[in-house]
């Protein structure tokens, strides 16, 4: 068995309203979880101010995005001194739709990443690849590019979560298997390993991601030895979220 922490993530995306997403906090504050399971939850910026000040502090909260500079003239943009002026612990970097919807590119979520780590946010750090980029057999090398730029980033391992999400996974009614998905998980630790350390292979938690991440499937998929939990997108806003957070129980 792994040593590795499982981390379980809830990506909201822009979706929920004061009402809805208290009726989710409730249902959070009062379940069982898993002790031994990190749960953080990605609310819309606008809310994590709320989201903060009611759930329990014992679930932590990221932010979905944010800037690469302090402050300034950025219509629009967060930054990481703000999102931990309303107490939050993390934020999501280079998720696939950043990248494909909003043009984000490797460099500009390098920056970002770094910028984030320097104000001591955690970050979940997104990779993967779309459907053509698989048909087409360059998955390992779209991934380990987008882990290169990532981890020129980062001096400090003990604050990065790796998220590995296929990008053709989600919304598609596709889903990787858990043996596609330890595949890419042994690879991106291997590359890890050859590239940075054995320390930072064996202790950088690498989650499965995107819409793919189901109570149908997670217990299968936390099962596989370098899967160290999930960034669950559509089932986060459900309670089965909760059978997701204790899926390894």
């Amino acid at each position: 068995m792994s040593s590795r922490k499982l981390f379980v993530g809830g990506n909201w995306k822009m979706n929920g309203d004061k009402e809805s997403l208290g009726e989710l906090i409730m249902t959070l504050n009062t379940a069982s979880l898993n002790d031994e399971t990190e749960v953080v939850c990605g609310a819309p910026s606008i809310y994590l101010d709320y989201v903060r000040s009611k759930l329990d502090q014992r679930i932590g909260v990221a932010a979905q995005n944010c800037y690469k500079v302090p402050k300034g003239a950025f219509t629009g943009e967060i930054s990481p001194a703000m999102i931990k002026d309303c107490g939050i612990e993390w934020v999501i970097l280079g998720h696939s739709e950043r990248r494909h919807v909003f043009g984000e590119s490797d460099e500009l979520i390098g920056q970002k990443v770094a910028h984030c780590l320097e104000s001591d946010l955690g970050v979940i750090a997104c990779v993967g690849e779309t459907l053509e980029e698989r048909e087409a057999g360059t998955t390992e090398d779209v991934v380990f590019e987008q882990t290169k730029v990532i981890a020129d980033n980062v001096k400090d391992w003990t604050r990065v979560v790796l998220a590995y999400e296929p990008v053709w996974a989600i919304g598609t009614g596709k889903t990787a298997t858990p043996d596609q998905a330890q595949e890419v998980h042994e690879k991106l630790r291997g590359w890890l390993r050859a590239n940075l350390s054995d320390a930072v292979a064996d202790s950088v938690r690498i989650i499965y991601g995107g819409e793919s991440a189901v109570f149908g499937n997670c217990k299968e998929l936390a099962a596989q030895p370098d899967v160290d939990g999930f960034l669950v997108g559509g089932a986060s806003l459900k309670p089965e979220f909760v059978d997701i957070i204790n899926a390894s129980s």
